[in-house]
């Protein structure tokens, strides 16, 4: 499955239809678009840390959740209305205080529903520090989002 959107796209998107992604500063950025996946890096703050001074697992969840939205936009075009019905989280070491990438892959592309495989790491890909499953609802196209022009096709739609 090829992506409809770019980096640059999906950044523009985010920014405009939810700003408050950026309310902590800007964490979150997508880092690349490429057939069937997105990659997003997330900047810890002060405010992401739990005791110990370890990233909160609400913030890996987070990170997770938006980089599974980011990979499903960029594979069907902007849908402000597409919404995660599932996501279950491993959390499978502690991570540092440092930075965190989410390389997330479509496992599943439908009409109706998309399933992304989030994989989180700190520097090395085969060493996880959790990994996730979304699953989101995509709303009918012509209801997707008030932004859309309507000229994008729907890819990957079984």
């Amino acid at each position: 499955m090829q992506p409809v959107m770019t980096v640059e796209e999906i950044s523009a998107f985010l920014e405009t239809d939810f700003p408050q992604i950026h309310t902590d500063g800007r964490v979150f950025t997508v880092t690349a678009i490429a057939p069937g996946s997105a990659t997003m890096r997330f900047d810890p703050t002060d405010r992401h840390l739990r005791p110990g001074g370890t990233v909160s697992g609400p913030s890996m969840f987070a990170l997770a959740d938006v980089a599974a939205y980011v990979a499903i936009l960029a594979h069907i075009g902007p849908a402000a209305l597409a919404v995660t019905t599932s996501l279950n989280i491993n959390f499978l070491r502690l991570p540092k205080p440092e930075p965190i990438t989410c390389d997330c892959r479509i496992l599943k592309l439908g009409k109706r529903l998309a399933v992304v495989d989030a994989l989180l790491h700190q520097g090395d890909p085969e060493t996880l520090i959790a990994q996730a499953t979304a699953t989101y609802s995509i709303p009918p196209r012509e209801t997707s989002t008030p932004h859309s022009t309507g000229d994008r096709p729907h890819n990957g739609a079984k």
